[in-house]
């Protein structure tokens, strides 16, 4: 079951959290994943299909489905958008430098339409604006939607401070610079809602990740 954030009616944020796995670089570790939903009562988004199609598709009920985005490729955030997509018929969106990555785990099934640093996407009258933050893998990106107050970052920042950049396709000092560059330029009581885990807000994080700046991390 979702948990809305505002009230019905009024264009707002739904989350639920499902639970599969993990894999690359040859080890698989169990997660859980949030899944965002914007929208209202008529259409809606799903941000991050992850692990169960038939939970993300009883939360979005009989409100159109606009677009399912892909903050990445990691295979957890992207395992049920090609069945959501089969059900809802909405597009699958993704960044493209993150083509080879999807393929892993979708060989098969392209995505639909591509994500592009500072593209506007519209839902119950509020605009999600994608911002290209790389570095947790190379076509990761984050929506900021300042009607709402908040900015969905996927595995680019946590409460705490970035993603996890030890594997293939991630660098640090890259992660660091697309936070400095365009998240931490936010305004500071934005939420910052994450693909794991708990939220936070953008004034929270800036401290530590500032710090790290500073010593040239």
């Amino acid at each position: 079951m979702a948990a809305t954030e505002a009230a019905a009616g009024a264009a707002r944020v739904e989350h639920l959290v499902t639970s599969g796995t993990f894999s690359l670089d040859g080890g698989t570790w169990d997660v859980d994943n949030n899944v965002w939903l914007v929208g209202d009562d008529h259409e809606v988004v799903v941000i991050d299909a992850a692990h169960d199609a038939d939970a993300i598709a009883e939360a979005v009920g009989e409100r159109r489905l606009v677009a399912i985005v892909c903050t990445h490729a990691h295979d957890d955030h992207i395992d049920a958008a090609p069945a959501l997509a089969e059900r809802t018929g909405a597009p699958i969106l993704l960044h493209p430098a993150d083509t080879e990555l999807w393929k892993r785990t979708h060989p098969d099934r392209a995505p639909d339409g591509e994500l592009a640093d500072g593209q506007g996407l519209s839902v119950a009258g509020v605009e999600l604006t994608v911002l290209h933050t790389p570095g947790h893998c190379h076509g990761a990106v984050s929506l900021y939607a300042p009607a709402l107050g908040t900015v969905f970052t996927g595995d680019t920042l946590f409460q705490g401070g970035p993603g996890a950049t030890g594997r293939t396709f991630s660098d640090f000092p890259t992660i660091i610079e697309s936070i400095r560059g365009k998240l931490l330029t936010l305004p500071a009581d934005t939420v910052v809602r994450t693909g794991h885990g708990d939220t936070t807000t953008i004034g929270a994080e800036a401290p530590q990740l500032e710090e790290w700046i500073a010593r040239g991390h």
